[in-house]
């Protein structure tokens, strides 16, 4: 009688659901602030040891209504572990071990100065931007899609590299970078097509400015990724006010003209796997778009500029990104053994401040 009580109460606690956590939100096409929107995104547990949690745990459910307003309903069901809303600390983050003060305070400090170098480089960039294209619409776009996609590359050669010395892997990182890449590059060859390459002055600035770029983003990854990804919600975030100005002052041009024949086939095309797997605050499958003319391609450039923003806010904080279709709704299998464990930190800051705050570790004599 005793071991069959204790067997009924291990499958009662091992069969218990997780936590949902139920988010609402809504937003509209012109609100230029819409990327802001705060998500709930995904918790990565390539960034903690291994664990039993199958995947047949994370399910996610979202519909989708889109008409001049867009109302979505996300359901997730995750380990109370972390999300972007309380800080990393989980819906226990009041039982989890207080971080000391001089910890903290360095952590707001770097946080504060990353930004504050982030702010000031994006808008040295923006004023140069405005005085040589305040009037020329498409070669700006041409050169804000080359600069653009600029950072993805960097991002994946530095994941590749840590792969290469066998510190950490990031499959679902790189997955999804890529998947940015792909869709800015679509960007790019839209603007191509309206013309925005024509003037061999502004192709040589776009490709020089990249290549500088590149470069500078490396070295900011591996400094500090939180960093890195900052400075590219930052370069998203006016790509995304760009395009939400030229709608709203050329929309009713835009609806006259049709639509480059690139952009119909990316949009409308028959494989949406990397449309989708780059927008990781969506369940893949949730956003079509429908394009009839110019207007349109333009009102989903401006879309994916907010998604990249989503997508680039989540990565700042450690673990919390994960590609959409990592969640098979039919998985069978627990994967849990593949993962490998990762370092305990990231970027040289990171590790710098965790080898000045952490106490050392107890050794026997």
């Amino acid at each position: 009688m005793i071991t069959t009580t204790l067997s009924s109460t291990a499958f009662t606690t091992s069969a218990s659901p997780l936590k949902v956590n139920r988010y609402k939100y809504n937003s509209k096409h012109n609100n230029s602030a819409s990327f802001y929107s705060q998500i709930p995104f995904l918790y990565n547990p390539l960034s903690t040891t291994p664990s039993s949690i199958s995947r047949k745990s994370f399910r996610v459910r979202a519909t989708v209504l889109k008409e001049n307003e867009e109302k979505v309903v996300v359901e997730e069901s995750f380990p109370a572990k972390t999300s972007p809303g309380d800080g990393g600390k989980g819906s226990g983050g009041n039982n989890e071990p207080p971080e000391s003060s001089s910890s903290g305070a360095l952590e707001r400090w770097a946080i504060k100065f990353e930004q504050s170098v982030n702010i000031f480089l994006t808008d040295s960039v923006i004023k140069i931007l405005d005085t040589l294209y305040h009037d020329r619409n498409y070669p700006r776009f041409f050169v804000l899609e080359t600069i653009a996609r600029v950072p993805y590359f960097a991002f994946m050669s530095v994941l590749h590299m840590y792969e290469s010395f066998g510190w950490w892997r990031r499959a679902d990182y790189i997955k999804v970078h890529f998947a940015e890449s792909w869709n800015e590059m679509h960007h790019l060859l839209i603007m191509e097509e309206l013309g925005g390459n024509a003037w061999w002055i502004d192709r040589f600035l776009a490709q020089h400015i990249a290549v500088a770029y590149y470069f500078m983003t490396v070295l900011m990854y591996i400094i500090s990724p939180r960093m890195a990804y900052h400075f590219s919600e930052c370069v998203e975030g006016h790509a995304f006010e760009t395009y939400d100005k030229f709608i709203k002052a050329q929309g009713e041009e835009l609806k006259k003209s049709p639509a480059p024949e690139v952009a119909v086939k990316y949009y409308t095309g028959g494989d949406f796997y990397l449309f989708d797997e780059f927008q990781t605050a969506r369940t893949p499958n949730s956003r079509r778009p429908k394009i009839e003319n110019l207007y349109d391609v333009f009102l989903n450039i401006r879309d994916d500029e907010a998604e990249h923003c989503k997508t680039m806010r989540a990565c700042q904080t450690r673990g919390n990104l994960r590609s959409p279709h990592s969640y098979p709704e039919d998985a069978s299998e627990d994967d849990s053994l593949n993962v490998l464990h990762e370092a305990d930190c990231e970027g040289i800051v990171d590790c710098i401040k965790k080898s000045v705050t952490s106490p050392p570790a107890n050794q026997d004599i």
